[in-house]
This record gives C-alpha cells, structure tokens and sequence, in this order.
C-alpha cells in the first residue's frame, strides 16, 4: 500500500509517482489551486447600485474553500470586502443586508447597516439557517432550519454505570433514505420554516410534523403569509420528485395548497402588488428527464397559465419584474446558461449570455444571477480559460465585467486553448457539442495523445467553462476532448431522452464520434488515446473499455459498475425506478445487467484505474470496488485510488484532493502513452 497525497492508492504494480517540482511554471500546476478564487451568489441592491456577492477562495493552511462577502459598485467596479460569510440578501429599501456567517455554536444569521457598516447578530440557533428572505416592510425575516428530533428506538440498553466507557448507542433506521451525499447519514429530524423579526428577537416556527419544508420561500405583500414548497403528504419520502406549493399565515395554522398535480411544483416567488405567485415545475411522466417550466397563478391558486410552454428548456430561479408585468428565469442553451425576462403573454428576450457556475474542477454549465427594481441583472459570468466573475448586464444581452479575480494567479499562466470541435454522430447523424483543449504552447501540425473526459449526471452538460483538470491535462502535454452526446441537457427534452431508460446507450457512438473528429483534425495522435469521467462519465468510461481496446488507459472516477447493487444503496433509491428503470432491480434483473458495465469486464483489455471517495453515498465505493476486484481477478493492470473523506460531489472540494486526484490520472495515463518524452512540452 503506497500512500500519497491524494489517498491510499492499492496498485498493481509500483507505485504512482508524480514528477518532482522543479521550481514556479507558467503553466497550470495543482499549487496553483490554492491561488483561485471565484465569484457566486451575486445579489444586486434594490437600487442597482451596489451588488453584494461572494468571493470564494482556497486556504492554503486548512485546504478548504472560504467564503466572504463582498460589495461593488457597479458604476466604478470598486470593491470592498463587508464579512466573512454567504447569503447575503437585501431588504427592500436597500440599507441592510442579512446574511450567514461562521459564530460561536454555529452558523447564525447576521444583518448588516450598509450605511454605517454596523452588524447585529439576529439569532441564537442550535442550527444554521438558510433560505433567508425580508417581508416587505423590512420588518422580519423568514428562513428554514432543520431541527432535529428523537428519532426512532427499538429495546434499551441496560442502565450505565457513572463514569463507565460504553459502545455507542445502537443506530435504528427506519426511512426510505437514510443518508444523502451531501450530508452523509442524516439525522433524526426535519427542516421547518421560521421567521424572526430583523431587529432581532425570539424566531417563529411556523411549520411541524415529520416532512421537510425547503426554501426557497416569498412573502405575500402584505407581509402576512409566506408561500414555499413541499411535499406534505403521507408517502412524501417514497415521491422524489413530488412537490406542491403551499400559503401559511405568519400566526401559524395549517398550510394551504396552492397547487395540487403531479410532478414538482417549486420556486414559488410572489408578484410586487401580491395578486400572483410564479413557480417552476412539471405534469411528472416517469422520463429521465423532464423540462422545469415556469407558469403563474392567482394568490388564492386559481388562473393557472403556462408561461415557457414553448420553451425547450429548462428554467429556473424566476424573478418578478419590479412592474409585474414579466420575470427573470435563467435557463442553459448549448452548454452555456443565459438570463431571460419573459412577459406573462410568454413572449421571451434574452437579457444576458455566458454565465459561468462556481464548480471549478470540470467545465460544467452553470451561474447565478439577481435583478434590481430597474431590471440592472447582476450576473456569475466567465470562460473556458477564467473562472467565474462578477458581471453586470443592462438588458441588451451583453454582460460587462466588473471584477477579474484571478489577473494575479493566472494572468502569467499560459493556459490551453479551447475551440469548438464539429461533430455528427455516426449513429444518426445528429450534431454534437464538443470542445478541444489543446496543450500550452501547441504547434500546428504535431499531433499530441488525447483524453476523452466524460461528463456525469447523466442529465447534465459541459459548456464553454474554465476547468482546472482540463487544464492540468493539457500542462502534461495532453489534448482533451470534452462533449455533450445525448443524453445531455440544454438540447431540448427529446435529445436528453434519447437515453430515457436505455444508458448506457448510442451516447457511446457520440462520444466516439467525437473521437474521430479531433483524430481527423490533425492534432491528435490516434495510437495515443485514453479516456476519464466520473460518475456517469465513470459509467460510460468503464462502458467503452469494454467495447473497445482503442484506448491506451482508462480512469473511470466514481462510476456505477451494477445498476442493480447501485439501485439499492444509493442515496436516491427511491428514484432510480422509475425513472431510470421501467422496474425495480428483482423486477427485471436481466434489464439492469445488460446496462451494467460489469457485464462487459470479460472484455476488457484496456489498463483501467478506479477512483471513488470514501463517503461517496451517490455512487457508493462497493461500486468502484467491485470493478477494481474484476480487473484484478482477470488480470487487467489496474489502481485502487480512494480519496479520504471525499463525498460524490465533493471529491474535487478540498484543493489538494483535487489537484493530487488530477496528477494520479496524468501518472497513469503517462504510464501507458507512447513515446511520451517525444509528445510532451508543458511539463518541460
């Protein structure tokens, strides 16, 4: 067993080893993680002057990201830092900002006096709030907050003597989903919604009983109820996707419904003259996947009318107008999300383009954004060689930057250039996104080894975004090949459902295709190919090894390798059927093996490494295992590489995780790449 700074890596052969520093490089190196920062959550004053937003960054000291809020004036572009902390959120005459931050016994909840710079702690929680949102009048302030409970018990143990050191207390689990990726084994209790006055005082609950109530949540205009979206019925945890919208009086009493199908029903926001409620949702249809659509009603529930009908996309976070009379959506187009006001008569016009989210590891579709009362539209926004930053746009489309947080870190950095690639896929014929990431430095002509890196989710997309492991490829002297096949989001509900209950699928045959068109560019080394993803890029990257010896390695990360023992341990059980599988796994067994991609190991040639983090409970580790023990019993080369404490989406969250993750991928890849002292020119 060789340890490294990753995690223990169980090896087939020698160890990994990465080449030793030779001093600062003006290409991307995993140092240079620490140095990145980014913008998120940019919420713009009521008067569109000031825009508060946070400034995320790495600390070298604790290898965790750190989060401050900061202002900017969206005239001059100056900044100033306002606290350590996250959500901060405007009251409606704009001179207070409430927000979290870091307190003794836990996050709390904190208003800000713009004017004067003054801070007031509001609460005393035994847990963090969030989902803050002002009343109207700037008198209160409501929230959620999950408050724990004493959860089920079977038998006793016998009385324990004072002072005695005992086991812990047996853990008794009776919920259909009993841990989540994002916080691990949960807790007996469940999220309520609260208000509390915004000078402070004693908090309000005004919601019970054993079923979560979330956020968001929006105030009536009188400021006398609040409106949010749950799931309030009795089989609530057996319905993943079921949710309505509901009205409860700031004095308490029973929610009312406002909406009543089925499918989600979330996002509610109410109008400025509180005559009406927005919200996303859908009628469910067991798809995989299923556009969110935006609709308005009458605050009593009546009127209901569909807004984005025509849209083939996705919507989200819709924003009322200051008049009334339309809102703010954001939705993904082609890999790259963009800001739309849509009328109430449905009609839509784009009012900003190439927004950016805050994931900084893989080029994902992303970004935030907010509107001040005169439609000024604060946004996240970026590019495939910046991460995000602070823009502002005026309604036209375009987007003016207001901050560059990274000229320091990476203005002297030589990064790798990113183009468009062109390609059909040989099934069909249809049009595929692709995008090529080419070495530092490059030169026309010479063709380099190339990795296809895979996107997950399914239901997801890459997009025109920076990332730090292409990035890193392309340092080592790596192409990277990154694509949307079907399957991926923001091509419309018909190409995401071309693999509805049939992934893994002819998504290869893209994904393949895509191959061949930066092969047949010119600059690809077709004897030098391999091939990542993680989780369902995990999935389909231990897919193609099995139908394909092309590749030189694979590393396919966090994957599902059983659907069957994947259907049943993780932490969206009661999802997967039916919306990914017509049946459950004793339903149908030979269904879930065909797709499994441990019925193809007998295939595979490829040396192909497995990487997983230990508190992975969306693709839990058993799956990685069972492929690693496969390749080993079959005599694959193959590596164990585990990263400690890292969940699903969080195996990139700690820097030095996610820059050793990157640099045991390269090690592997070099180890299989021919005439790599001849290709290689970053890493000089």
């Amino acid at each position: 067993m060789a340890r490294v700074l990753l995690s223990t890596v169980i090896l087939a052969a020698a160890p990994l080893q990465a080449e030793p520093a030779s001093g600062p490089s003006r290409y991307l190196t995993g140092a240079d993680l620490f140095g990145l920062e980014w913008a998120s959550d940019p919420q713009i004053s009521p008067d569109g002057r000031t825009i508060a937003y946070v400034r995320r960054s790495n600390d070298i000291m604790t290898d965790r990201t750190r989060s401050t809020i900061w202002l900017v004036d969206t005239a001059s572009g100056q900044q100033r830092p306002m606290s350590a902390g996250a959500s901060p959120r405007w009251s409606p005459d704009g001179t207070r900002i409430a927000y979290v931050a870091p307190s003794d016994g836990g996050a709390q909840m904190f208003v800000r006096w713009v004017a004067s710079s003054a801070d007031a702690r509001i609460t005393g929680l035994p847990n963090s709030p969030g989902a803050l949102a002002w009343s109207p009048d700037g008198k209160r302030i409501a929230y959620t907050m999950f408050v724990p409970d004493d959860g089920p018990k079977l038998g006793s143990a016998p009385a324990k003597p004072e002072g005695a050191r005992w086991a812990d207390p047996l853990q008794v689990i009776t919920a259909v989903t009993y841990r989540t990726d994002d916080e691990g084994y949960l807790k007996a209790g469940y999220s309520q919604l609260f208000w509390v006055p915004a000078d402070g005082g004693a908090p309000r609950q005004l919601t019970y009983g054993a079923t979560d109530a979330g956020g968001p949540v929006s105030w009536t205009a009188d400021g006398r109820s609040i409106v949010f979206a749950a799931n309030l019925g009795k089989d609530w945890a057996h319905q993943p996707l079921e949710s309505e919208i509901y009205r409860i009086s700031i004095d308490g009493g029973a929610p009312a419904a406002l909406t009543d199908r089925r499918g989600p029903d979330t996002a509610p926001v109410v109008s400025p003259d509180g005559r009406k409620v927005a919200w996303i949702g859908f009628d469910d249809r067991q798809l995989g996947y299923q556009n969110a659509r935006l609709s308005v009603m009458n605050l009593d529930g009546s009127g209901k009318q569909l807004l984005t009908g025509s849209l083939d996309r996705s919507v989200e976070n819709p924003r009322w107008a200051a008049d009334g009379r339309s809102l703010y959506v954001s939705y993904d187009d082609h890999g790259s999300k963009r800001v739309a006001r849509v009328g109430l008569d449905g009609r839509m016009q784009t009012v900003a383009t190439g927004l950016t989210g805050g994931g900084l590891d893989r080029p994902y579709s992303g970004g935030e954004f907010s509107v001040s009362r005169g439609g000024a539209v604060a946004v996240t926004v970026g590019d495939p060689l910046h991460p995000s930053d602070l823009g502002l746009a005026r309604g036209d489309g375009a987007v003016r930057r207001l901050t560059s947080l990274n000229s320091s870190s990476l203005g002297l950095k030589q990064l790798g250039a990113v183009t468009k690639l062109p390609v059909s896929s040989s099934f069909d014929r249809r049009p595929i996104d692709a995008w090529l990431v080419m070495p530092p430095d490059a030169q026309p002509g010479r063709r380099y080894p190339m990795i296809l890196e895979i996107h997950g989710g399914p239901f997801s997309a890459y997009g025109p975004s920076f990332s730090t492991d292409d990035q890193l490829y392309a340092a080592a002297g790596y192409a990277v090949l990154y694509t949307n096949p079907r399957g991926s989001t923001s091509y419309g509900e018909d190409f995401a459902n071309l693999i509805d209950k049939a992934y893994p699928g002819h998504d290869y045959d893209d994904l393949m295709s895509a191959v061949d068109a930066a092969i047949a560019g010119g600059n690809v080394d077709p004897d030098n190919l391999f091939v990542t993803g993680g989780s369902g890029g995990g999935v389909l990257t231990a897919w193609i090894v099995g139908k394909t010896d092309r590749f030189k390695a694979a590393v396919t990360q966090k994957p599902v390798i059983n659907w069957s023992s994947f259907a049943l341990t993780s932490d969206g059980a009661n999802f997967y059927s039916p919306y990914w599988f017509a049946k459950k796994p004793w339903e149908d067994p030979q269904g879930y093996w065909a797709r499994s991609p441990l019925s193809l190991v007998g295939n595979v040639k490829t040396p192909t490494a497995v990487v997983v983090g230990s508190e992975d409970y969306r693709t839990p580790d058993s799956e990685a295992e069972q492929y690693y023990e496969a390749l080993q019993l079959r005599g694959v080369p193959t590596a164990f590489i585990k990263v400690p404490g890292a969940s699903h989406g969080g195996i990139a969250a700690r820097p030095s995780q996610a820059a050793a993750k990157a640099s045991a991928i390269i090690a592997w890849f070099d180890r299989y790449r021919n005439g790599s002292a001849a290709t290689r020119t970053a890493a000089k």
